[in-house]
């Protein structure tokens, strides 16, 4: 039988407006120009102010959710810009950047100068497009072979001559071929090719005394051998020409007006937005307007109303925990970068009153331009440790000093783990050997077999 019942419960739901704010928020300032160019193709209300002439500073108008004003939205266009200190006026240049072919470009148009057949030529350009990112085959030989109806054996002949072009080892399938292509191309001494070919494993492992016995050499032939192969390129397809694209764009800005330091959102690409005031005028038009046509707009309004505000919220959030972060880090922004004190999300979201989430957003994937260099923000928040004398102290500081531990140690007799916790321990740093293997991954720092030179 079915049986009807009634509940009563509390349930927290986020509003439109605030799904709005918290996607805005997490996206760096490339990724909101975009969404804003997106906003302004499917939203006709919405358009971008073309004056960039500079308006007087007014108060906030508040929240508007209940009851919109169209007359005052459109008549105070300048409430929704985004204001800063950074002047828009100024002109905006771009480096010229020469065109430089990538690696596997080069490739193509070496292989179009081969005195070849057609048939080796379709070889050939085969596998340059089956090249991965690093400059590797990423296809097997026999694949291409039934890919193109010709034999195995053809497609290594090609194969041989396409590693042999500019950059050497191009097309290799193993780390060991690479190297040894690159090292048959420059004519290197029989003994790096014996080391390369015949001995890779125990190059690999370090094992510098089995070596040296197998080749019967000594320790600087084996040393100038061992310097020769570790200037070879095992990634030839990487090293891509600097294109605009490579460049970090800095979401805040960090600078010294006047002997103080003033904080800034980067936002001199962004558009400045407004309500149309063609479509405001239509709504407010008392006779003649199509009621569906009414309701459309002020649906479209309403929505360019939340997104302007979510635009502006998305700064003033920014400029806040920028704020504090220089609060709690006055050392590093009088010029001590190495002065960085311990600091969590929790310390940043408890003085702005926000939540640790959003702290954790406006610091995701964002950087900040400083006197001092460009910086993610995630980099002024490290986790804290106890020294021997009581004073807590940044994690990294503690991974600098370990950093700098190994860069000065014996590389024919290298420091295990636990030798590196009892030096950190001597230093004033009491950390335990899996917190030492836990930093020297994070700082991709090998083991200490691996580390070891002849």
């Amino acid at each position: 039988m079915v049986e009807l019942r009634q509940s009563l419960e509390q349930r927290q739901r986020l509003t439109p407006q605030q799904i709005l704010q918290t996607v805005l928020l997490q996206l760096n300032t490339l990724d909101l120009e975009d969404r804003i160019m997106e906003e302004l193709e499917n939203n006709p209300v919405l358009e971008m102010e073309e004056s960039e002439a500079e308006e007087p500073e007014s108060s906030d108008k508040g929240d508007q959710d209940e009851g919109v004003d169209w007359g005052d939205l459109v008549n105070s266009p300048e409430d929704y810009r985004i204001r800063t200190r950074y002047d828009k006026g100024q002109e905006h240049r771009e480096m010229p950047i020469p065109y430089r072919p990538d690696p596997i470009d080069r490739l193509l148009e070496q292989i179009r100068l081969l005195d070849i057949t057609g048939e080796e030529r379709r070889i050939a350009e085969e596998i340059a497009w089956n090249i991965d990112e690093r400059g590797y085959l990423a296809s097997d030989v026999e694949i291409i072979a039934d890919r193109l109806s010709v034999s195995p054996e053809k497609v290594e002949e090609i194969l041989h001559t396409v590693q042999r072009l500019d950059p050497p080892g191009l097309g290799a399938r193993s780390l060991q071929e690479c190297l040894r292509v690159q090292l048959e191309v420059n004519s290197r001494s029989d003994l790096t090719l014996e080391i390369v070919t015949h001995r890779f494993e125990d190059f690999a492992n370090r094992r510098f005394e089995k070596l040296r016995r197998g080749l019967g050499c000594s320790r600087e032939e084996l040393n100038e051998a061992m310097d020769i192969i570790s200037r070879l390129n095992p990634k030839p397809g990487e090293g891509a020409p600097t294109s605009s694209a490579d460049y970090i764009v800095p979401d805040l800005i960090v600078e010294e007006v006047d002997g103080e330091l003033v904080v800034s959102v980067n936002d001199s690409n962004v558009p400045v937005l407004r309500l149309s005031p063609v479509y405001i005028n239509l709504l407010e038009t008392e006779d003649g307007a199509d009621p569906d046509l009414r309701r459309f707009l002020r649906k479209k309004v309403g929505s360019a109303h939340w997104f302007m505000q979510a635009v502006q919220q998305r700064q003033m959030t920014m400029l806040k925990v920028m704020k504090a972060i220089m609060t709690r880090q006055p050392d590093f922004f009088r010029g001590d970068t190495s002065a960085l004190k311990p600091m969590v999300l929790k310390d940043i979201a408890d003085r702005i009153n926000m939540d640790i989430s959003t702290v954790s957003r406006v610091t995701r994937g964002k950087y900040v331009q400083t006197p001092y260099g460009l910086y993610e923000l995630k980099y002024f928040f490290s986790e804290r440790i106890t020294t021997e004398t009581g004073d807590e102290v940044s994690t990294k500081i503690v991974k600098d000093g370990l950093k700098e531990v190994v860069e000065k140690e014996d590389k024919q007799h290298p420091y295990s783990d636990d030798k590196l916790a009892e030096i950190m321990k001597k230093l004033g740093y009491p950390i335990a050997r899996r917190t030492v293997a836990k930093y020297r991954d994070q700082m991709k720092i090998p083991v200490a077999r691996l580390r070891r030179r002849p």
